[in-house]
C-alpha cells in the first residue's frame, strides 16, 4: 500500500483535505444522498453453502452484485463509492478461494473497463495491489487508465486493504519524513496525515454499510470512518441490489449527525 498516495489528478494536495471537512453545522440533517458510500461486501460464502455450491460460485454471484450496486449508486447521484472486495487478512483463506478469488478480480476489471468508461465511472484500486502479480497489477493500471475520465461516479475498490496496516504505512511515512527533516513532527496534524493515506484526496465516507447481518467494520476504512454513520443489512452480498441501497439511503437521511458536539 503506497503510504503517499496523491488525489486522483496525480497532483500535491492544496488548501485543506477533503477528507477533513465536516458540515458547518453540527447536528443538521445530513443531505438526502450521502456524497461518499463504503460497503463491506458480505455473505458470497453463506450464499453458496445455502445452494449446495462451492463458495467461487458465490463470489461470481457477487461480482453481478456489484455490477448492480454500482449503477444503482450512479443512478442515486453518490458521488463516491467504495467497495471492500478483498481484505489483507483474506489472504490466509485456502490457496485455491484466493487463486478464484484473484481470477475473478482479473476477468471483472477487463470485462467491465468499457462499461465504466462509457457509464463515466472512473475506477480507482487502493490496497497493496502488488502482492497479485504482474499480471493483476497490469490489468488494474489498464483499467484505472482506461476510466480516467470519469466524472459520474468515483468507485474505489479495496484490495488486499487493511485499515490498520494503511495507518501505520502511514506513520512510517511520516517518521521517515521527519528524519529527513522534510516534516516538522510539531506540525502534523490530522490533515496533513490524511493525504498520507491511500484515500488521499477523496471526502471520508458518509456511510458505512455491510451486508450478512454481520455487525462489525472488519479493518476496513478505520481513520475514514471516524464520523460515519453505519447501516448493517440482514441480506448476503449476492442478492444485494437496487431495493437495498435505496433503504441504506433512507436511514442515512433520517440520521442526525452529531459529530462529537452536544446539542442543546
Amino acid at each position: 500500500m503506497s503510504a503517499a498516495a496523491k488525489p486522483l489528478d496525480g497532483t500535491e494536495p492544496s488548501g485543506p483535505d477533503a477528507s477533513s471537512k465536516a458540515p458547518s453545522r453540527a447536528g443538521e440533517a445530513p443531505p438526502a444522498v450521502p456524497t461518499h458510500i463504503g460497503i463491506i461486501m458480505d455473505g458470497n460464502g453463506r450464499w453458496a453453502a445455502a445452494r449446495g455450491q462451492p463458495r467461487v460460485m458465490g463470489h461470481r454471484a457477487g461480482a453481478e452484485a456489484v455490477r448492480r450496486t454500482i449503477e444503482a449508486a450512479a443512478r442515486a447521484g453518490v458521488g463516491w463509492l467504495t467497495l471492500f472486495a478483498f481484505s489483507s487478512e483474506n489472504w490466509h483463506r485456502p490457496a485455491d478461494e484466493v487463486r478464484d478469488l484473484t481470477g475473478l478480480m482479473r476477468m471483472y476489471l477487463r470485462s467491465e473497463v468499457g462499461a465504466l468508461a462509457k457509464e463515466g465511472i472512473r475506477l480507482r484500486v487502493i490496497g497493496e495491489r502488488e502482492r497479485f502479480g504482474p499480471e493483476t497489477v497490469r490489468a488494474i493500471a489498464a483499467a484505472e487508465s482506461a476510466t480516467a475520465a470519469g466524472t459520474r461516479l468515483n468507485l474505489n475498490v479495496a484490495v488486499s486493504y487493511g485499515g490498520r496496516g494503511e495507518i501505520v504505512a502511514a506513520a512510517r511515512e511520516v517518521a521517515r519524513r521527519v528524519a529527513a527533516g522534510t516534516l516538522d513532527a510539531n506540525s502534523l496534524d490530522e490533515a496533513t496525515f490524511g493525504r498520507l493515506l491511500s484515500t488521499s484526496g477523496m471526502p471520508d465516507p458518509d456511510l458505512i454499510i455491510r451486508t450478512s447481518g454481520e455487525q462489525r467494520i472488519s479493518n476496513f476504512l478505520l481513520w475514514q470512518s471516524a464520523y460515519a454513520e453505519f447501516v448493517f443489512q440482514d441480506v448476503l452480498w449476492p442478492d444485494y441490489d437496487q431495493e437495498h441501497l435505496t433503504a441504506a439511503i433512507a436511514e442515512f437521511a433520517r440520521r442526525e449527525r452529531r459529530y462529537g458536539l452536544r446539542l442543546a
